[in-house]
């Protein structure tokens, strides 16, 4: 099958060997997702809602280049590091994934790639027919 990749110009990507988003066949994979804006600096610091919100943009995105959509999202895990703010970053999620209702899991680790991300978003989905 064909392997569609999608490469957003992060300098991670070529540092440690990934891509935004992979798609073969009906599925489509979306890497760990960090709330960076155009510019290459992070969204939203100290916000995690923002940062949830910039996030799903770009999951949204490299979704799109692959010929899928947010509706065709399975699963979500969210990395974030201060589980307190569980709900600002759900209201995020929830806001683009209410009706969607993927298979999701929020999990706080120690830290992230740069120390004023506070949320990291990855995707999994299925496109159907």
């Amino acid at each position: 099958m064909e392997r569609v990749r999608i490469q957003s110009g992060a300098p991670w990507e070529s540092q440690v060997g990934y891509c935004r988003a992979v798609r073969v066949g009906s599925q489509v994979a979306v890497s760990g997702t960090a709330p960076v804006g155009d510019d290459g600096e992070v969204v939203g610091v100290g916000d995690a809602y923002a940062q949830a919100k910039r996030c799903i943009e770009i999951i949204e995105k490299a979704l799109v280049e692959v010929g899928a959509e947010l509706a065709d999202v399975v699963r979500t895990r969210m990395f974030v590091t201060d589980i307190s703010q569980w709900e600002a970053i759900g209201r995020a999620h929830g806001e683009a994934f209410g009706e969607i209702r993927p298979a999701t899991t929020m999990v706080e680790v120690t830290a992230l790639i740069g120390p004023d991300m506070l949320v990291e978003i990855e995707a999994d989905a299925i496109v159907g027919d």
